[in-house]
């Protein structure tokens, strides 16, 4: 992939406790724009404390995180499904739209740039026949790329996705890698959380695997070894 490789996140030192239960401990990670970037573990490795940190929706006990994209709100976050309240009354295009909220004035009236920006996400997503859709009747694949077009019409530079192939189907599943490596293509920072280890060398340019504290960071072909998974997992592929 070509691409930017400037530093788009940076954690130093970074620890999470929740009383005496540490989250996580002492983490150090860079990660750079232009790629794609895995992060594997075990349910209660850390990496949604990782990515609640990230989002500044949690404090860290010590230890700084840094997000070049912040500044500009151009950081995207597609969340796990079960996050997510679907009953809530917004078309696809509206969920989409809140994706230009950073660039629009304080009433929120969309400009043309605005809808032109939806609309070639919709697009790229293969969601322009479902734009007027209550996003809870989607498939999971379809909420995916629901999320996926938001980040696009927000124009994010950094994108944090967190499990985004869970329970979603192939087709689904094609288009969103096809547009994370076009992204990271053109510059973007993509942080993928997932289980699916057969897809991690193919999808992602680095991984990081995450036991509280990281166990391993490189390249998948690099880091992906029987002694590293066994640290990670207590198994090996």
């Amino acid at each position: 992939m070509t691409g930017e490789t400037t530093c788009a996140i940076s954690v130093s030192g970074l620890s999470v406790h929740y009383g005496t239960v540490h989250a996580l401990d002492n983490v150090n990670l860079s990660l750079d724009h232009g790629k794609v970037h895995g992060l594997i573990g075990t349910n209660g490795s850390g990496k949604s404390t990782l990515f609640n940190t990230l989002m500044g929706e949690t404090s860290p006990t010590s230890g700084t995180v840094v997000l070049s994209d912040r500044r500009e709100r151009r950081v995207a976050y597609v969340p796990q499904s079960e996050h997510v309240d679907w009953n809530f009354p917004l078309s696809v295009h509206e969920v989409v739209m809140t994706g230009r909220y950073g660039h629009m004035g304080m009433l929120r009236h969309p400009s043309a740039a605005d809808r032109d920006a939806v609309t070639g996400a919709l697009e790229r997503t293969d969601l322009t026949d479902l734009a007027d859709r209550q996003i809870g009747q989607l498939s999971g694949g379809q909420k995916k790329r629901a999320f996926v077009a938001r980040g696009l019409a927000q124009q994010a530079r950094t994108l944090l996705l967190d499990e985004p192939f869970a329970g979603v189907d192939a087709v689904s599943q094609d288009t969103i890698v096809r547009l994370l490596h076009e992204l990271a293509a053109d510059g973007a920072c993509i942080l993928i959380s997932t289980h699916d280890l057969a897809s991690v060398e193919h999808l992602c340019d680095t991984v990081t695997m995450l036991r509280g504290s990281v166990v391993a960071h490189g390249s998948p072909a690099d880091v992906m070894t029987t002694d590293n998974l066994l640290k990670t997992f207590g198994m090996a592929a």
